[in-house]
């Protein structure tokens, strides 16, 4: 039987979660995501789901949107009333007042699980040095606490235990295991490992340099700690961060001082000891990571070989490598920079640039994300700045000079680019595609416009606050009376007739001829907001930007609609790619824009009954279906560009055709079997790999960003209007449907046609839904005789009996190690942390926040490797690590078990979440790929009694804490035997705020006392 209040609750919990309301559509997903089950609507007596929720007028408010969408709101009183509130409203030319409310509801573009908003390899502001006090299920002082805390002192219950091998699994997954005891931890506030990893992040902040009297000073404005004293003494002895060189100086005394120079990323330094033994004295200077080794092996050897001048580069050469490594800001593998020069420059590049990488430190810095392999260094080009000076303080520092002057003059201060990666914008009109006028949505920006606006409508209806503007000009503000709504409008004065004049409603984007005694004087209080219409460019378009048919299906497709925006460059006008994420499937408005170029006359005219011969079949994929280019105007034009583009590459020396900057549905050209093709970015793994599909030949690929091109500006226009040339097809009368074919019958497919350099077909059906042809394919000229295609030597095969895919084991196969056991830092101490899957307060995932990009470089790695192969099927053994596709990504997985149906049960060690895959998804880790520690680590919130955790506090514990980084103090680790079972116990703060700490054990430790009240 249905519990209704169960239902209710429950509802209510799903609904909060959604802080602008949810569309009816997506309450049931979530409901099903939470619980496992749909809403039990019949159960409860109503024949659908809106019916039950409008007979729940005390859980749930139902209304629906001007876009036509229902819209769920949770029934919560006054408190709740600001998350119902909708964030948008919007003007037309044609009808001035209260803008027109809109569904500001925007599903988040999904990114690589692997890309985040911030840079990992900093660290996190660390909370308040003066602790919380420890007590399970306390309240001291709230979340927001300020009072005195001691975060870095020693764990104040010194209890030990022995670690468990294999920690208990609780029978309800919303149940806490009960604490483990925890370790001893170290009496003493220094922790060397600690103190030399934040050295590390010092040095690459300051990559040119700085006297180490600085030191202190440095560490206390980034870390708001003193730098240990011992930190001073044993900065030599640290041989995996410097290297000592033994020689002496002749310099006197008065003129010796310390420089630590490091370039990015070079973890190891050298320093040279003075005379003096003062640490303080040491001068440390740059020196590759895996030189450590060899020096405290043979220091004498070592000392001698860095005294030898290496050859240096000339000022050519650092010229244009500079020019390649600028780029790719992202970063260049230093194996791909050969090739990559000579395709540039024409010309080899000298060998012992990579024998000795320390030569490109003038130009670049070089990171070894894989300590193990010295050749698998990243290179990044150095921009020239000022030494004494940081490019994001000069930037801070210019933004708020011009808020100053903009106040001291009377004028708005400039409208700041929202720092999401992802913001929500509301598409106001387009005369060109360089300079699309949007406004954008949230808190700061329509949210704030929307207060604005109410707050000079109270103002305004005062009788002695209407002042008419005493002399107009163009340019002059003003406030604009809006007759039909009783609306005031911020606008600017565009031009001055007899009678009237022309505004600009400057936080709208339009236009309009209104009567001069609507026009208000502005009162300065309403110019703190700064102006919201602001202007974009759109990518990809920047060459086509005032063509009608574009500027025409951008109108149809983006105005007056709340659109997803991707910053791809924050300059004056940011350059963006607007998603419209409304529908099942996102679109890609930039793409489809430059698709209306395509010239008709080019399409591949196909129609039942027409026979094709000269057919090539270019791919063929899982489901049989397979892509082939047939004879037509289009290819034969086609053909010609590319010969055309290979001749202009080989006489081109220049940079220009680099692709520095890929975004998702951009084109530009890769090599296919040696030839330049078109290819169009489907996805972007991290920063310099990427899925390509080339759309004449429908082959998808991952490749790095190196191996693109741009279109060569002449042959641009005729490459944008041909459409693509590869036609997708079927084989006809066959038993078997698309999507049900066995792997022998593709494989046997694939080993007839992929190598065919004749085929024919017949068009026997269209399905213009799918942009499907079913057809006869021939492999021979005899197209005259059906019983001779294809389809019936096929239909005549063993091939159609489903086998058995994978055979399941228990038994372990221990061919390769496992990697390392990640280190954690001691008991009391903080860490870094990224949480990437939060079920309730006793059962979350964290990563290492700091290594995170070490992880992207990994999958980056596999993705690369597992694409480009095409292995054959293995055998799967139960509680073994292998390498999975999930989406579009590999990752390291743990076999868990298997379903009948051939799925696969697996658990990504990475990230620690749970997934279905087909057995042909996976395939052996190799060795390369198991040096890296699993990232993700199994946890429990420390500070809260174990309990059985709400639904509802479940989902509160999940917003404050999923997919961000916080800082932990790990309180108790449980050691296994294997490292997926392992599991902390940590307290977690987000510092992300610059004025508090938020301890989320004081937050779940309220919520829950406020359940019990309320109950």
């Amino acid at each position: 039987m249905v519990d209704e209040e169960l239902v209710k609750k429950t509802l209510r919990a799903v609904l909060r979660s959604g802080k602008g309301g949810l569309p009816l559509s997506r309450l049931q997903a979530e409901y099903k995501e939470l619980t496992g089950e749909a809403v039990p609507h019949r159960e409860l007596g109503h024949a659908t789901l809106d019916t039950m929720l409008r007979a729940m007028p005390s859980v749930v408010r139902v209304d629906r949107a001007l876009s036509g969408e229902v819209m769920c709101y949770a029934t919560a009183g006054k408190e709740m009333a600001h998350l119902t509130k909708l964030a948008a409203r919007q003007h037309t030319a044609e009808k001035t007042g209260r803008p027109q409310m809109v569904n500001c509801q925007m599903r988040v573009k999904p990114s690589a699980p692997f890309v985040l908003n911030a840079n990992p390899r900093t660290s996190l502001r660390q909370p308040d040095h003066q602790g919380h006090q420890r007590r399970v299920g306390g309240h001291p002082g709230g979340h927001g606490d300020s009072r005195p805390r001691n975060m870095r002192g020693p764990h104040p219950d010194g209890r030990g235990c022995k670690p468990c091998s294999t920690p208990p699994t609780p029978a309800n997954l919303n149940e806490n295991i009960p604490q483990p005891k925890p370790r001893t931890s170290h009496s003493s506030s220094y922790i060397p490992k600690l103190i030399q990893s934040r050295l590390k992040e010092i040095l690459i902040k300051h990559s040119n340099g700085f006297w180490v009297s600085k030191l202190p000073q440095l560490y206390r404005e980034l870390y708001k700690q003193d730098l240990p004293s011992e930190a001073m003494k044993d900065l030599e002895q640290w041989t995996h961060i410097c290297i000592v060189n033994l020689s002496f100086k002749t310099t006197s005394s008065a003129t010796r001082n310390m420089s630590l120079n490091l370039n990015l990323f070079f973890f190891n330094v050298q320093v040279e000891k003075p005379c003096s033994s003062k640490p303080n004295e040491l001068l440390l200077q740059p020196s590759s990571p895996f030189q450590a080794q060899q020096l405290s092996t043979t220091p004498s050897s070592s000392t001698s070989s860095l005294l030898e001048s290496p050859k240096a580069l000339s000022e050519d050469l650092k010229q244009k490598l500079g020019v390649l490594l600028l780029k790719y800001s992202s970063g260049l593998w230093a194996h791909a920079l050969p090739k990559l020069y000579q395709d540039t420059y024409k010309t080899k590049l000298p060998e012992y640039v990579l024998d000795n990488l320390l030569l490109l430190s003038e130009i670049c810095t070089i990171d070894y994300p894989m300590p193990d392999n010295p050749k698998r260094a990243i290179l990044y080009g150095k921009v020239a700045e000022d030494e004494n000076c940081n490019q994001a303080e000069l930037a801070d520092l210019k933004v708020r000079e011009e808020v100053g002057r903009c106040f001291s003059s009377q004028t708005t201060p400039p409208l700041l680019i929202p720092t999401e990666e992802y913001p929500s914008v509301l598409v106001v009109e387009a005369r060109s595609t360089n300079s699309v006028v949007l406004r954008y949505i949230g808190e700061g920006y329509s949210k704030a416009l929307e207060k604005l606006e109410d707050d000079m409508k109270e103002y305004y209806k005062q009788d002695n606050t209407k002042k008419p503007l005493a002399s107009l000009s163009s340019g002059q503000l003003t406030a604009v009376y809006a007759e039909e709504e009783e609306e005031i409008l911020r606008a600017h004065v565009c031009e001055v007739m007899s009678d009237k004049v022309k505004v600009n409603y400057v936080d709208h984007g339009f236009s309009e001829v209104i009567s001069k005694s609507r026009l208000l004087e502005m009162h300065e209080k309403f110019l703190r907001l700064p102006f919201q219409a602001t202007k974009c460019k759109l990518a990809g378009l920047e060459s086509f930007s005032q063509e009608p048919a574009v500027l025409k299906k951008f109108d149809s497709m983006a105005r007056g609609k709340i659109l997803l925006a991707e910053l791809l460059e924050q300059d004056e006008i940011p350059l963006m790619v607007l998603y419209d994420m409304s529908q099942d499937d996102d679109v890609n408005i930039n793409a489809a824009c430059l698709r209306t170029l395509q010239e008709k006359s080019l399409d591949i005219p196909l129609q039942v009954n027409n026979i094709c011969i000269n057919v090539s079949v270019t791919t063929v994929c899982s489901d049989g279906t397979f892509c082939c280019q047939i004879p037509s105007q289009g290819l034969t034009k086609l053909n010609e560009i590319l010969e055309k583009t290979e001749t202009y590459f080989h006489s081109q020396v220049t940079s220009e055709s680099l692709v520095s900057r890929p975004f998702c549905g951009k084109s530009c050209l890769a090599r296919y079997k040696g030839r330049w093709s078109r290819v169009e970015i489907t996805n972007l793994h991290g920063s310099r790999v990427l899925d390509i599909l080339f759309v004449d030949l429908a082959v998808k690929a991952s490749v790095e960003v190196i191996e693109l091109r741009e279109i060569p500006p002449p042959f641009l226009c005729d490459f944008v209007s041909i459409p693509p040339q590869a036609v997708r097809c079927c084989l006809a009368d066959l038993s078997v449907s698309v999507g049900s074919w066995t792997p022998d019958a593709v494989q046997r497919l694939k080993d007839t046609i992929l190598h065919c350099s004749d085929c024919s077909l017949k068009i026997v059906k269209v399905e213009e839904s799918k942009h499907l042809y079913h057809v006869y394919l021939f492999t021979s000229k005899n197209i005259n005789d059906p019983s001779s295609s294809l389809s019936c030597h096929l239909a005549d095969l063993d091939l159609w009996k489903q086998h058995a895919d994978i055979f399941l084991s228990s038994s372990p196969s221990g061919s390769l190690p496992l990697p390392p056991v990640l280190e954690l830092p001691p008991l009391g101490q903080n860490m870094d942390i990224y949480v990437s899957v939060a079920c309730h307060p006793g059962h979350f995932v964290l990563q290492p926040w700091q290594d995170m990009y070490k992880l992207m470089v990994l999958m980056e790695e596999m993705i690369l490797y597992y694409n480009r192969r095409d292995d054959n099927l293995i055998t799967v053994e139960k509680n073994q690590v292998y390498a999975a596709k999930v989406e579009n990504n590999w990752h390291r997985v743990l076999v868990k078990g298997v379903l009948s149906s051939g799925l696969v049960s697996v658990y990504e060690l990475d990230y620690g979440k749970h997934e279905l895959v087909s057995c042909t998804l996976l395939r052996p880790l190799i060795q390369e790929f198991r040096q890296l520690p699993f990232q993700g680590i199994t946890a429990q919130l420390a500070g809260v009694k174990p309990r059985k955790w709400s639904e509802e506090a479940s989902i509160v514990f999940r917003n404050h804490i999923e997919k961000k980084p916080l800082v932990a103090q790990l309180d108790s680790v449980q050691e296994a035997e294997q490292p997926w079972y392992r599991r902390v116990t940590v307290y977690l703060v987000d510092t992300s705020q610059e004025d508090r700490d938020i301890w989320v054990h004081d937050l779940m430790a309220e919520f829950a006392d406020d359940l019990t009240k309320a109950a």
